[in-house]
Order: structure tokens, then C-alpha cells, then sequence
């Protein structure tokens, strides 16, 4: 007798924030430097290596810059974005937006973001 299938539901980010920092978050808990959650029966729309995977894409075609990449990792591991009020972080925080809206427009497109 096989066991019923269980039906997982698709979650889908609501932002391009929201997809890179559970991108961050994931790659830690796989990499063993954090405890993830307990497994849920939603699951996101993408894999881990399919979002690496277009980071590089966007890296490799010139939409997305060094210096973006630096911004998005150090922000990233601060968990949180820069603000642009703060001045120290106003040239990170353009860095981010522009970041932010690549990144979105492209996992928009493969419909990772509703």
C-alpha cells in the first residue's frame, strides 16, 4: 500500500529583500552555521541553487555590479538593509535599491515574487 502524497503549498516572496535574506539565512543553515526551523509544509518556489545560480547570471551580464555584491552580502549577514538616513549608509543604501530592483525584476520573471 503506498502512503497518500501530502500536498505542499508554494509560497511565494513578497519581496526581493525577502528572497535574499531567506537565500542568506538557507545557505548558513545548509552550511551547518545555524539551527534551521523545523521543516514546514510550505515551500518556496525556488531551490537554493536556483537563486545562486541567477545571481551569477546577473553577475556575469553586467546587471549587477562588485560593488552591489558587496552591499548585498554585508547588509545581508547584518540582517537588514542599509538605511538611507543614516549617512554612513547612504551610498550602500542606492547600492541596494538598485540591486534590490534587478534582483526582483528577474525573480519576478521566473515567478518567485508575487
Amino acid at each position: 500500500m503506498t502512503q497518500p502524497k501530502t500536498q505542499t503549498t508554494c509560497e511565494k516572496f513578497q519581496t526581493a529583500e525577502q528572497l535574499w535574506f531567506w537565500f542568506l539565512y538557507s545557505r548558513s543553515v545548509r552550511n551547518g552555521f545555524m539551527r534551521g526551523p523545523s521543516i514546514t509544509t510550505n515551500r518556496r518556489p525556488c531551490e537554493l541553487l536556483d537563486v545562486e545560480t541567477l545571481i551569477t547570471k546577473l553577475y556575469l551580464s553586467g546587471q549587477l555590479s562588485d560593488e552591489q555584491l558587496k552591499t548585498l552580502k554585508e547588509f545581508g549577514d547584518r540582517r537588514r538593509a542599509p538605511h538611507q538616513h543614516i549617512w554612513a549608509e547612504n551610498h550602500a543604501a542606492a547600492q541596494w535599491r538598485d540591486a534590490m530592483a534587478v534582483l526582483g525584476a528577474a525573480a519576478q520573471k521566473r515567478g518567485w515574487i508575487e
